[in-house]
């Protein structure tokens, strides 16, 4: 089981505006995808293709990489899927290479003999032919000794990946023409970062932008995810058909709360439950998802915050200004019949609240967060030495460091669902799920109390410690698997959690007390979007793009949260150009202010969800939206 994604929103905290590495990389992706094709809107049809772009990119990309990413049932990829996967597909390091080779060099010379790298490469992993093993042979075996200097042919390959980026960076810098479709209305180069607290327009699609619900259409699931150009329509063809929108919010409305907590709030019955939202490699978020039963009708009182994790009074957690939102959907019968029901629209302080009544029944509960101030951290933000994790003691045995016990501690804090101080198999299921994509069954969970602290027949953070050291132990102090685990979730090499927010969830029940329970559900990421859109759709009101009578906008002014749909009821899709250039002191979800939108044919789509960079202060969003011609 994973986590079903609730949000597709990349997903680390980011700063306000894009960082220089941000810049670079979206740089990088526009650079090597107009070497190929004359316009980010164009689609790569072909497995030649991507391999193409990859190469323009840096990359170096194998078979087993191109068959990972273009399948059987792969037709076409757009830009945006693109920048999806040169975010997976690392550029090749030369250390790690001459680490592989290290390997293949039994006695330590730097060379390595024809016959050694034909028996590693032609027996395991992706099998090459003996004709290419000769081919990469005689291209490094430079004086004809039958031996290759793997050092430099290492040098080699990543200086050829580098040419062919370069190439493509400079072809880019020579076309203003490119620049100008390619970087909204920045004629003399790529997006620079703004001194003003504009949307930036260069946030890097390394985060890969997109709105905070997966792209998917109630008529198509399959749907791909939608273009992201920022190609601008001409002038005239803008005029005829755009639709401009402008808010201004003020910082009082955004901190004032309409729903004040109930004055009997304290004799209410309390049902409490923690969660987190998780930042994926694709740049997805994911969450977990709850069932709330309630046995009679009631007044509810539902918040979810984010969760500090902080042990000192006067320091709170990084993640405490993220966004988080509830939605409520009725339980029936069958997924499809599902239906919307509410959502914690308004704010208090940290905590999104809703109050109202419930009828009797089951609902699912979707966490959400809009991706505005969750995001992954540039490589500048991490350290480069990596936090310790072991240390041999004076007496040679193995034991955690303070700073990993510190951050066991809080990974237990974070799997300890309900709050109670001890883990159950339910919980420590989820934390491996998350981890490792493994349950433990009730034989090892036997094992496991056996040999570890437990209470009530489950897992104490003492257990948990043990359990954490039994495994290092095992590995003789190799720390490889405890970063999988951390990394897993959400730590960086500084042991700083950057990639998730913690959250809980308060029910308040004024005549019964309820009860919840964490799930899985295949259909979370659908029911999260239909929720989003019911939300979205239900509190605004339809605009039609002018000139445009089947294509309407949706925009619906939160207390904290402005929120974007677009509804295309025509028979064909329809590519929407979306500009928030003028928009002041903003975050977008989409991480850039100028893109586009393909929305398929009679489906709706969420644009985007803007929130204030520095709620103390006013902000302006100024959306102009505009049909691109198909």
């Amino acid at each position: 089981m994973s986590f079903p994604a609730t949000s597709s929103q990349p997903l680390g905290l980011q700063k306000s505006l894009a960082t220089d590495d941000d810049e670079a990389f979206y740089m990088q992706c526009r650079a090597a995808y107009l070497a190929v094709f004359r316009s980010s809107l164009t689609n790569i049809s072909s497995k030649q293709q991507l391999c193409r772009v990859l190469q323009l990119s840096g990359r170096n990309p194998s078979q087993a990489t191109l068959n990972k990413h273009w399948t059987p049932r792969t037709s076409k990829l757009n830009f945006d899927d693109f920048c999806e996967i040169l975010k997976i597909e690392k550029q090749m390091e030369e250390n790690e290479l001459m680490r592989a080779f290290r390997k293949m060099d039994a006695n330590g010379d730097g060379y390595i003999s024809h016959s050694e790298l034909e028996k590693v490469l032609t027996s395991g992993g992706e099998k090459m032919t003996t004709e290419e093993v000769n081919a990469i042979f005689s291209l490094a075996d430079v004086n004809k000794d039958g031996k290759l200097d793997y050092a430099e042919f290492c040098r080699l390959l990543v200086s050829t990946a580098e040419q062919c980026q370069t190439a493509a960076l400079d072809r880019l810098e020579a076309d203003a023409k490119l620049k100008r479709q390619n970087f909204g209305n920045h004629s003399d180069g790529p997006p620079k970062r703004s001194t003003s607290s504009n949307l930036s327009s260069s946030t890097a699609a390394a985060t890969v932008p997109q709105p905070p619900e997966t792209p998917r259409t109630e008529s198509d699931p399959a749907l791909k995810k939608d273009s992201r150009s920022s190609s601008r329509p001409s002038s005239a063809r803008s005029r005829r058909s755009s639709l401009s929108n402008v808010i201004t919010m003020t910082a009082s409305s955004t901190r004032a709360s309409r729903t004040p907590e109930p004055s009997t709030l304290q004799e209410w019955h309390q049902t409490c439950m923690k969660g987190c939202f998780f930042l994926e490699d694709d740049g997805s978020i994911s969450s977990l998802q709850y069932c709330l039963h309630l046995p009679q009708t009631t007044n509810v009182y539902l918040t979810i915050q984010p969760l500090n994790l902080s042990q000192r009074p006067d320091q709170s957690s990084c993640w405490m200004d993220v966004d988080t939102s509830l939605f409520v959907v009725s339980l029936s019968e069958t997924k499809e019949d599902s239906t919307f029901v509410c959502f914690t629209e308004s704010k208090d302080k940290e905590k999104c609240v809703w109050k109202g009544e419930l009828n009797a029944g089951s609902y699912y509960l979707l966490a959400f967060t809009s991706g505005c101030r969750l995001r992954k951290r540039s490589k500048k933000d991490q350290s480069n030495k990596p936090a310790q994790l072991m240390y041999r003691t004076d007496t040679g045995e193995l034991d955690l460091t303070r700073e990993f016990r510190e951050a066991l501690s809080d990974v237990f804090d974070m799997a300890d669902l309900d709050g109670d101080g001890l883990l159950s198999l339910e919980e420590y299921n989820f934390f491996e799920l998350r981890t490792s994509g493994e349950k433990c069954d009730k034989e090892a969970w036997a094992v496991c109390k056996e040999n570890f602290d437990t209470r009530r027949n489950q897992l104490t953070r003492q257990g948990f410690m043990e359990l954490s050291l039994m495994e290092a132990t095992e590995k003789d102090g190799d720390p490889a698997d405890l970063w999988l685990t951390l990394e897993a979730m959400g730590y960086n090499r500084a042991l700083e959690l950057v990639e998730a927010c913690p959250f809980q969830i308060d029910v308040h029940c004024e005549g019964t007390q309820a009860s919840i329970q964490p799930v899985s559900l295949d259909s979370g990421p659908r029911l999260l979007n239909q929720a989003l859109q019911k939300s979205i759709m239900s509190k605004a009101e339809a605009r039609a793009l002018r000139g445009q009578d089947n294509i309407f906008i949706y925009t619906h002014r939160g207390e904290h949260r402005i929120s974007s749909l677009i509804a295309n009821k025509t028979n064909q899709k329809a590519t929407v150009h979306v500009n928030n250039e003028q928009s002041k002191n903003c975050h977008s979800s989409r991480g850039m202010s100028v893109f586009a939108v393909e929305v398929p044919a009679r489906s709706k789509m969420v644009c985007q969800h803007v929130l204030p960079i520095n709620e103390k202060e006013d902000w302006t969003y100024c959306c102009v939206e505009s049909i691109l011609p198909c």
